[in-house]
């Protein structure tokens, strides 16, 4: 695919206007929607929006890619936009964006939306490039340089699978490159960056750039979002004198056992070639030697996390991996409460029911919990001896709690036998992963989970599922409003998370408090895009058209319990959007404890409100938090003036 097939000439702005984020989105969707290229730029925004509350496409070196694939796109297209005086655009490396490239991708469209962005992160790699686009004057000559570039690369390629022939390579099929010839200085690499997208290929390029310069033979895998490319062969890897893993995220570790390696973010693939290059042709490096594991950090701080963000890492790989089970058996399970008052106990649909979903998925919730904290921390060794911690931590009833101490239990265990097992003669390698991890790493788990952590968080347990069920209702409206504000703090961050997490974790324990939590939170995470959809409706002359449009959309968003319809609007206006979606969440968090609702389901919104004890007083609770929101919103936010009434 070419990128000139994309670049349409009438849609480029030459001399971008704006000096916001949100302004050079607006000026860019503009283009688009002027064009017919796309049918809704309502939706559109608010995909784009989305994207960006992900992580910013202002991946740095003055670039920004903002991209969305949706309904509301007529046809493929990239705009293209550059600003003489720079956008402060949230850009990775904090400086301000310069060229634009809004890739607009229909839904049906495959994955031409990554080939897009990694075919321009191949290009844009180049500084000469970027300077001769900052240069040109029409779109005419932009499409030019991209002709004559893309011409560059292709004959490139062909060289080099000219080369592989010569050398005796059998020839490539798909994305996979021809392998490297046999070198003295001959080096492996993996690039990957949390989205799997631009960064991934821009560090590919410029490993291989480098390298040709430098006269070192390279092989570089990329572990993009549509899965790996170029995978390193055994071979390959046993001949490198090094190994380089330029990756902000996990990648398969255990090949590379025994291996000088070098770890480091992806930014440094891009930005410190010629230092990783040279150290490993050198094998300048610390030997890896864990089996199934990350890289660990070396002598200069590669690799380092801070502490925080690694807990919440390895907690959100659990939690993420839990929740399936959790709605899944949660739903069938609050269903099956409609048929058991319908035909009681013995009723055969509320048996069935009830079997799917407490039985089945309900009784995996917990050891996949554990499991997978253990193994965002231990990798793959550690996901049995968590899970099975998990399991003992259900049939003891230290549920939740045991739960997590359980998992990372199991992951530091692991990690801590890797050492143990390091000294091992090069014979017994192969024994560690099929023989000393599982036995190991499940005993030593399996000991003090039975030992120390079971009875100790069973206590633990029993002690707030009791408070809980005697909570006074002062104390139990004050735990309301703290629950359902925090879902409105980041919607869909860390406090949103937390919030969640411990609603989940009393959900889980036995007593009749357990679904008094969920109502909370429930309530306080419907509240936000109500809100919104609220106060685009009473306050119209203070949104543009095409928020008044967004906002109708909140209102399913809202009913479902999907708090991410607010973040478009949470992103453009933070201070008024998050402040008054925080007061009403609060207000129908804590009325919720106050008419003691209960709601056994741990997602739907109004579609689970029925199987609530009382389902009215739950839906005003909501209700009044909305409308409060909605208030503050509409009051608080200032009239638009019809020069600052954009047109999309």
């Amino acid at each position: 695919m070419r990128i000139t097939d994309l670049l349409i000439k009438e849609t480029m702005i030459m001399d971008l206007k704006a000096a916001t984020k949100e302004a050079a989105i607006d000026e860019l969707i503009a283009s688009l929607s002027a064009h017919g290229r796309i049918n809704d730029p309502i939706l559109f925004k608010e995909m784009i929006l989305k994207r960006e509350a992900e992580a910013s496409t202002g991946i740095g070196g003055g670039i920004a890619m903002p991209h969305a694939k949706t309904n509301a796109v007529n046809q493929a297209t990239v705009v293209f936009a550059k600003s003489a005086a720079g956008v402060d655009y949230d850009t990775l490396d904090g400086e301000p964006a310069t060229l634009f490239f809004m890739i607009a991708v229909p839904e049906g469209a495959g994955n031409v939306h990554l080939k897009t962005l990694a075919s321009l992160s191949k290009l844009l790699i180049d500084s000469d490039f970027m300077t001769q686009l900052q240069a040109a004057k029409t779109p005419e000559e932009v499409v030019a340089l991209f002709d004559d570039r893309q011409q560059e690369k292709d004959e490139q390629s062909r060289n080099a699978q000219d080369t592989g022939r010569e050398a005796g390579s059998k020839p490539s099929s798909g994305n996979r490159t021809p392998a490297a010839a046999p070198s003295e200085d001959f080096v492996v690499a993996v690039t990957a960056c949390p989205t799997g997208i631009a960064h991934t290929y821009m560090a590919e390029d410029a490993l291989k750039k480098k390298a040709a310069e430098l006269g070192v033979q390279i092989r570089v895998e990329t572990n993009g979002s549509d899965g790996a490319k170029n995978v390193l062969t055994a071979d390959e890897i046993r001949r490198a004198k090094g190994v380089i893993i330029a990756a902000d995220k996990q990648v398969e570790m255990s090949r590379f056992d025994g291996k000088p390696l070098l770890q480091r973010p992806v930014s440094d693939g891009i930005r410190k070639t010629q230092e990783l290059i040279e150290k490993a042709a050198r094998g300048d490096a610390p030997v890896y030697h864990s089996t199934g594991a990350k890289a660990e950090p070396n002598a200069a701080g590669e690799g380092k996390t801070k502490v925080g963000s690694k807990i919440y890492k390895d907690l959100m790989n659990g939690i993420s991996h839990m929740l399936p089970f959790v709605v899944g058996g949660g739903i069938l399970i609050a269903i099956s409460f409609l048929f058991e008052q319908m035909g009681g106990a013995d009723n055969p649909i509320y048996k069935l029911l009830m079997t799917i979903g407490g039985d089945g998925a309900f009784h995996f919730l917990i050891p996949i919990l554990a499991g997978f904290i253990a193994m965002s921390i231990g990798d793959r060794p550690a996901l049995m001896p968590g899970m099975v911690g998990g399991l003992m931590a259900v049939n003891s009833n230290s549920g939740f709690l045991g739960g997590l101490a359980a998992g990372f239990l199991a992951g530091y265990i692991v990690v801590g036998l890797r050492k143990v097992f390091a000294g091992l003669p090069k014979t017994l390698e192969g024994l560690k992963p099929i023989l000393l991890y599982p036995v190991a790493g499940l005993l030593v788990t399996g000991v003090i989970m039975y030992y120390i952590f079971d009875p100790v968080f069973g206590t633990i347990n029993d002690w707030v599922v009791t408070g809980l069920n005697n909570l006074g209702t002062g104390n139990a409206v004050l735990l309301g409003v703290v629950l359902g504000g925090m879902m409105s703090i980041d919607m869909g961050g860390p406090f949103n998370k937390a919030a969640y997490a411990f609603a989940i974790g009393v959900f889980t324990s036995s007593g009749n408090t357990n679904g008094m939590m969920m109502a909370a939170v429930m309530a306080g995470g419907m509240v936000p895009p109500l809100a919104i959809a609220m106060a685009t409706t009473l306050f119209k002359r203070k949104f543009t058209e095409e928020e008044r449009k967004s906002g109708i959309t909140n209102y399913v968003l809202g009913l479902s319990f999907i708090t991410e319809g607010a973040i478009p609007f949470a992103a453009a206006d933070p201070l008024r959007v998050l402040t008054s979606c925080i007061v009403g969440s609060a207000v129908a968090g804590g009325l919720t404890q106050l008419w003691h609702i209960n709601i056994p389901a741990p997602h739907g919104g109004i579609f689970v409100a029925a199987l609530a004890n009382h389902a009215m007083l739950f839906i005003l609770a909501v209700l009044i938090g909305a409308v409060l929101s909605g208030l503050i919103l509409g009051v608080w936010k200032k009239a638009l003036e019809p020069k600052k009434n954009p047109s999309l």
